[in-house]
C-alpha cells in the first residue's frame, strides 16, 4: 500500500501500477514479511514500543496478520521484559517528586500502556 501511495503522483494507470508492483514483488524488492520484521524490530529497539503499539502501527500500514505475527515473534521475551523493566525504572526516577504512591503507580502504568505494553506485563514489571 505504501508503494501504491508513492506511485500515485506519477499518474500511472491501474494496469501499469499493478505490473510494476508485481515486478517488484517477483524480484523480491518488495517483501511484506521482511518489511514487517524490520519495522517491528526498529520500533522496539529504537522507540521502545511494546507489541500492542507495533501491532496497531503495522495494521494501519495494511500489513497482513500473518506477517505481523511473524514480526512480533522475533522480539525475544527476555529482551522484551528487560526493556519494560528499564523503562519502568527510568519513568519511576522521573516521578520521584510525586509524593502519593498511588498516583505514582497510576502514572507509571499509564506510561507503559501508552508505549504499547500489555497490562499483565506492565503489572509484573511494576512489582
Amino acid at each position: 500500500m505504501e508503494v501504491m501511495r508513492k506511485l500515485y503522483p506519477y499518474k500511472l494507470s491501474a494496469s501499469q501500477t499493478n505490473w510494476l508492483i508485481t515486478e517488484l514483488i517477483s524480484n523480491d524488492f518488495l517483501n511484506e514479511a521482511r518489511f514487517a520484521k524490520q519495522y517491528a524490530g526498529g520500533k522496539f529497539r529504537m522507540n521502545k514500543w511494546g507489541r500492542i503499539k507495533i501491532h496497531h502501527a503495522l495494521r494501519n500500514l495494511d500489513i497482513s496478520s500473518s506477517s505481523i505475527n511473524a514480526a512480533l515473534e522475533q522480539i525475544s521475551d527476555e529482551e522484551y521484559l528487560s526493556t519494560i523493566k528499564r523503562l519502568a525504572r527510568q519513568k519511576l526516577n522521573s516521578l520521584r517528586k510525586e509524593e502519593d504512591s498511588v498516583v505514582k503507580k497510576r502514572k507509571l502504568q499509564n506510561y507503559l500502556v501508552q508505549k504499547g505494553y500489555e497490562k499483565r506485563i506492565v503489572n509484573e514489571a511494576i512489582k
